[in-house]
């Protein structure tokens, strides 16, 4: 959903601030789903999920309209239902719209509870919308939640981060999405720091915050059951799980990708030649042919970002590579600065390995 009422600063997703050709590309989203049902084998729906951009500015009819497509054209009987929101958009009317058409997951772009950091990243919601905001959503029957959160925000100590993450945890959402603060080229910030306007955190003070968020979440009862990912037990989201574990999805919007299970691709980056496209009945998505080396290296790539990790038994199967044998050397290395977990043939990462999950994964690489 391609919509966002202002740029936040830190924003490398694909969004417009134009909200004129919303009802169109509601209609063109659903021209694609109807063009692209066959895209998972009619297998069935088992999450759908409202991402962007912000999907929280939709009209509830638009959202409906959707809804009722994936339930005529697939195999839709879903577990999970999530939506992306913003905390300025959690009136009373809308949480009784998403709860009344099944969305039974919020996830909150909370970001900070610090009014001076929502501030200068351009946040549209306030600091008291931020606190207020999952108890408005229980109080309309919501018990489901993610919380966004950025950490790495430079300042003379971590007092801002963990005064966020403290807050956050009180709150008890039962999930948390935590991402580092990235300087992208593109976006308000990678301009202020090209003309030495702001300056980047360094990496040790971003990994010390990463080391609290772990000990924080884990002293409170959460799994790090993925790299950014913390969920109490029987609280991770489905959504996220089923992408970390190579489960197939269908993205449709601009931008949006895909996965089949052995290919993957996406939509163009750009709603014009998005829309132009489905008015031509043609559908916009343009898949990157994986073999079988790019599919395992994906697969080390993602699995060592969760618990589950690697199974050297499956790769050894399923792609005919001996892994733990080709790579001996570096994973005795590994074993030695105490980055690895084993569990018989399976392989996941420490907390001292998840600082350094993908130099680690490339490491593996084939």
């Amino acid at each position: 959903m391609p919509f966002c009422k202002q740029a936040c600063h830190y924003c490398d997703f694909h969004f417009v601030t134009n909200l004129e050709s919303m009802e169109e590309m509601i209609e063109k989203i659903k021209v694609e789903l109807i063009l692209r049902k066959d895209y998972l084998n009619g297998e069935r729906i088992e999450t759908v999920y409202f991402g962007g951009g912000t999907p929280s500015l939709l009209k509830p009819k638009m959202i409906e309209s959707i809804l009722d497509i994936i339930h005529k054209e697939y195999n839709s009987d879903w577990k999970e239902l999530t939506l992306e929101s913003n905390p300025d958009d959690l009136s009373k009317e809308n949480l009784s719209a998403w709860k009344s058409l099944g969305i039974d997951r919020l996830s909150l772009g909370i970001q900070s509870f610090n009014s001076k950091v929502l501030k200068f990243y351009n946040r549209a919601h306030s600091a008291q919308e931020s606190r207020e905001a999952i108890g408005k959503s229980r109080d309309m029957g919501f018990d489901k939640f993610s919380l966004d959160l950025i950490y790495g925000f430079p300042y003379k100590d971590h007092s801002i981060w963990q005064n966020d993450l403290n807050e956050a945890l009180s709150l008890d959402p039962g999930h948390i999405s935590s991402y580092a603060l990235t300087i992208e080229p593109k976006t308000a910030l990678g301009t202020w720091v090209r003309k030495g306007k702001f300056e980047a955190p360094n990496e040790d003070f971003v990994a010390e915050q990463f080391e609290y968020l772990q000990k924080a979440t884990e002293d409170t009862g959460y799994i790090q059951y993925e790299i950014s990912n913390f969920g109490k037990p029987e609280q991770f989201a489905l959504h996220n799980t089923n992408y970390w574990k190579g489960v197939p999805f269908l993205g449709v919007g601009p931008s949006a990708h895909s996965f089949d299970g052995k290919n993957r691709g996406a939509n163009p980056r750009n709603n014009s030649i998005y829309i132009k496209s489905l008015n031509e009945n043609k559908s916009p998505y343009e898949a990157e042919d994986l073999n079988e080396e790019d599919l395992l290296n994906e697969y080390i790539l993602t699995g060592l970002r969760t618990i589950w990790g690697i199974d050297f038994s499956r790769i050894q199967k399923e792609y005919h590579v001996n892994l733990k044998e080709k790579k001996k050397s570096i994973l005795d290395q590994m074993n030695k600065e105490g980055w690895l977990l084993w569990d018989n043939n399976k392989l996941s990462l420490s907390k001292k390995g998840k600082l350094i999950a993908d130099s680690i994964a490339s490491a593996l690489f084939t």
